[in-house]
């Protein structure tokens, strides 16, 4: 089973900056994509960011220029900065991984989440 763990959330002010980690866990045969997704109160799940393992990232609209995503393959660990933070990115951020297990199969894993509150 690959198990998520992430850390860096906190309270920042309008305009600070974030860095959050999220480590990958458990046998893995390889890990595709990686990536953080976002849910604030009262709306659905959405994607915020991910990278490929060649480390071709994809952005929402909403946070280009301002966040940026990155990964170490060796260490199968994903990375959010984020930068010029608004009160609109509070929410509850989620680490994600999808690959193929030990026993070939593939997952699609979940970390726990890490509160991001951004004050005006």
């Amino acid at each position: 089973q690959v198990q998520l763990v992430e850390s860096g959330g906190g309270l920042v002010q309008d305009g600070g900056s974030l860095r959050l980690s999220c480590a990958a866990s458990g046998i893995t045969f390889r890990i595709n994509a990686m990536g953080w997704y976002r849910q604030a109160p009262g709306k659905q799940r959405e994607l915020v960011a991910d990278i490929t393992s060649g480390h071709s990232p994809n952005y929402a609209d909403s946070v280009k220029g301002r966040f940026t995503i990155s990964r170490d393959n060796a260490e199968n660990t994903v990375y959010l900065q984020m930068n010029s933070l608004k009160p609109e990115d509070t929410a509850v951020y989620y680490c994600n991984a999808r690959g193929i297990n030990a026993l070939l199969r593939s997952f699609d894993s979940w970390g726990q989440g890490t509160q991001v509150t951004v004050s005006s």
